[in-house]
């Protein structure tokens, strides 16, 4: 399944040191991580994106110094669907999303590409009561696939919404895999990392937390225990 990145703090800061060793976390991942990679990064007025069919540790792309960063690095289910257009994170307005996980027997139809595609969709849409707050859309959105779903293998998300950022987590099963973990770093004022990957950089090695199962946040410095 695919890893997860997101960055966010008070002031701009440079993501590419901490970008580096989370693409290096990637390439000595237990599963192949190398079906492309792609990026958000909130511009103070929007989501800007790159994306690429390259593995996230063989891309020399260089972010500019960013707030939010959401990063997502793709293991394609069953090695399917390998093109540009399903890599994460997608980008609706202003809401960026990456997912990582594994739904089995999901009776709703949404349309969609890929699974990911049609949880965007839908987080889009239950969005819609709620403009300045993922949470409560992202609640919904794990009520509906859970009573919906026959078995939810995992359903972890990284999005960001108008400049903030969010992490909802959800698995059923291989904890040591699945399991997002959290962190805060000292530069910009306090940059709140959530990840897929335990990692540091320019000499800091942060203490990480897991983040619970089966909980969602606005990521504020740390995220509730």
């Amino acid at each position: 399944m695919c890893r997860l990145l997101g960055m966010k703090a008070p002031e701009p800061f440079d993501p590419n040191p901490w970008l580096a060793a989370f693409a290096q976390r990637c390439r000595d991942s237990a599963e192949y991580q190398g079906h492309g990679w792609g990026a958000s990064w909130w511009d103070g007025q929007g989501w800007s994106r790159t994306r690429s069919l390259r593995p996230i540790w063989a891309d020399d792309s260089v972010l500019p110094e960013t707030r939010v960063l959401v990063v997502h690095a793709r293991s394609a289910f069953r090695n399917e669907g390998i093109a540009l257009r399903n890599n994460m994170p997608f980008v609706a307005g202003d809401l960026a999303f990456a997912f990582n996980g594994e739904l089995h027997g999901v009776r709703l139809k949404t349309p969609g590409e890929t699974g990911a595609a049609r949880l965007s969709a839908l987080l889009d849409r239950f969005r819609d009561g709620y403009p300045a707050d993922l949470v409560p859309a992202l609640q919904r959105l794990d009520r509906v696939i859970t009573q919906r779903s026959e078995y939810v293998r995992a359903m972890n998300i990284v999005a960001g919404l108008d400049g903030e950022l969010y992490v909802h987590s959800r698995f059923g099963e291989d904890p040591d895999y699945f399991t997002l973990h959290h962190t805060s770093i000292p530069v910009a004022g306090g940059v709140a990392v959530v990840s897929s990957e335990c990692f540091g950089a320019q000499g800091v090695v942060p203490l990480w937390s897991p983040v619970p199962n089966g909980t969602t946040h606005r990521l504020e410095g740390r995220v509730p225990c």
